[in-house]
C-alpha cells in the first residue's frame, strides 16, 4: 500500500516551488486564495512547471462569489482552460452550479471533455459542498468521467465532516476519487486520515514573508477597504508541510 498522497493548495509559482521542496505529491495552482482561489496566470503555471516538473492542477474559476457564471464568464473559463492545458497543466479544477445549487452538468461536461481529450485529469472542486444532494451530484460527475472531487464533507472544516467524506468514499466505490480538504493542519491530520480512511489529502499552510519596499509611506494601501498590510505577503511554509509529509502513513 502506498503512502497517503498530499496535494498542496498554492497561490503562486513560489508556493509551488516551496510545496515541491516540502515533498508534496501534487499541487493545485490558483491566484487570489483570499477569495477561495481563482484562475492563475499562464506565467505562474509556466514557471512553476519549469522549476519543479511536479503534477500541477490548475484552477479554472473566472471570478469570486459563487459558481453560477454569466455566458461571458463561462466563455472565459473555456479559453483559460485551453491555454492552461496547452502550457503544461496536468489537470483542471472547476465547478459549475445552477442557481438552485445543483450541478450544471452541461457546463461541467465541456471542461471535463477538454481535460480528458488532452489526457489530463479533471477535478470538481468544493462547489460540491453546497449542492443539495451530494449522492446525486456524485452520480452526475461519475457519468461525466470526472477524476476526483475535492470536499470538506459539506462542513466549513473537513474535521467536522469526516463522517460524510467517509460515506462519499464508500458510495463512490472507486468510481471517482474523493479528496478531503479544508482545515487540515499538523494537529488534526492524523485523526482526519484515520477517521476517513482516505488515500490522499488537500491542504494549505502559509507563513508571512516581509517585503520592506513600501516602508517609506505606511499610509498608502493598494487594495480594497480591508486595508491589508502592504509590507508582507503569504507563501507556503515548506518546513511545516515537510513535517506533515514525513508523518503521512504508509
Amino acid at each position: 500500500m502506498s503512502r497517503v498522497r498530499l496535494e498542496v493548495c498554492c497561490g503562486s509559482a513560489d508556493d509551488v516551488i516551496q510545496a515541491h521542496k516540502a515533498g508534496a505529491d501534487r499541487v493545485e495552482l490558483n491566484s487570489d486564495l483570499f477569495h477561495g482561489g481563482l484562475t492563475p496566470t499562464l506565467g505562474e503555471l509556466i514557471v512553476a512547471k519549469r522549476e519543479t516538473g511536479m503534477p500541477i492542477m490548475t484552477m479554472v474559476r473566472p471570478r469570486e462569489g459563487g459558481f453560477c457564471y454569466t455566458q461571458a464568464e463561462f466563455d472565459t473559463a473555456i479559453e483559460d482552460a485551453k491555454l492552461l492545458l496547452h502550457h503544461g497543466a496536468d489537470g483542471l479544477v472547476f465547478g459549475f452550479l445552477h442557481p438552485d445549487g445543483t450541478i450544471d452538468l452541461e457546463r461541467t461536461r465541456v471542461l471535463a471533455d477538454l481535460a480528458l481529450e488532452a489526457g489530463k485529469e479533471c477535478v470538481f472542486h468544493r462547489a460540491i459542498d453546497v449542492v443539495p444532494d451530494w449522492r446525486e451530484a456524485l452520480d452526475g460527475l461519475i457519468a461525466l468521467g470526472i477524476t476526483r472531487v475535492l470536499t470538506s464533507g459539506q462542513e466549513p472544516d473537513v474535521s467536522l465532516g469526516t463522517d460524510t467524506v467517509r460515506e462519499m468514499i464508500t458510495y463512490a466505490a472507486g468510481r471517482i476519487q474523493i479528496l478531503p480538504g479544508a482545515g487540515i493542519t499538523a494537529r488534526n491530520m492524523d485523526r482526519i486520515i484515520a477517521e476517513i480512511g482516505c488515500s490522499q489529502i488537500h491542504l494549505a499552510a502559509h507563513k508571512q514573508v516581509a517585503d520592506a519596499s513600501v516602508s517609506n509611506n505606511r499610509s498608502i494601501y493598494y487594495g480594497g477597504c480591508l486595508y491589508p498590510p502592504e509590507d508582507r505577503f503569504q507563501m507556503i511554509d515548506s518546513e511545516y508541510i515537510g513535517g506533515m509529509v514525513r508523518r503521512l502513513p504508509e
